[in-house]
């Protein structure tokens, strides 16, 4: 984990709770955590669960790998390093959106089991939820998908450090909602994550 370097800071707390907040959004915060390959669809389902959830009156926010990577992570690249601190950034933003009672969508290869566990932490940590989302795509099935054409830039050796090519990905152990892409439909997907938040009592406050 990140060492705190800066000396003499202390947290400011203010008079609204977290609470507060849930009872005025009338849900519970908390992050989605989509792992996958590229092109498993872990984009295409956080967009449309955004839509579901704003049908439903319900608050939330994407954090997208790429989106995500050409602001606040511009500086960052793709070693095993930098894949580390990527998730790290993007654990302590989603958790700020979880503290204001929204739910944040976040879309991540993520592909290091030890990164995700530590992200879980730091919202465990301070009471958060942590929904961690396997979406579930056999590597040739992605790489017939391809969206972006990145897989075949990598069979080529155009793109070093590739996820499921020369990178590993650890897929979840225990995840709390396994989607198997290649056999739901996006609809199923969508419906598979809004009864698990219903289930969990996330979806009032």
């Amino acid at each position: 984990m990140t060492q705190q370097i800066a000396t003499n800071v202390h947290w400011h707390h203010g008079e609204i709770t977290r609470e507060d907040r849930n009872r005025l959004l009338n849900q519970k915060g908390a992050t989605l955590w989509f792992t996958g390959l590229s092109g498993s669809g872990k984009s295409t389902i956080a967009v449309a669960l955004e839509s579901k959830l704003y049908e439903m009156g319900k608050i939330s926010y994407r954090l997208d790998g790429d989106n995500i990577r050409l602001g606040i992570n511009k500086n960052l690249g793709f070693s095993a390093e930098d894949r580390t601190e990527n998730i790290r950034r993007i654990g302590e933003i989603a958790k700020l959106f979880v503290d204001t009672g929204v739910f944040a969508l976040s879309s991540f290869i993520s592909p290091y089991r030890a990164d995700r566990d530590n992200v879980r932490k730091l919202h465990e940590d301070s009471g958060f939820r942590f929904v961690e989302i396997f979406v579930d795509c056999p590597l040739d099935e992605a790489e017939k998908r391809d969206p972006k054409g990145l897989y075949k830039k990598a069979r080529a050796g155009e793109i070093k450090n590739f996820t499921g090519i020369d990178d590993p990905y650890e897929a979840p152990a225990k995840a709390e909602v396994h989607l198997v892409t290649s056999e739901m439909s996006l609809e199923e997907e969508v419906q598979t994550i809004i009864d698990y938040l219903e289930n969990e009592g996330l979806l009032s406050a």
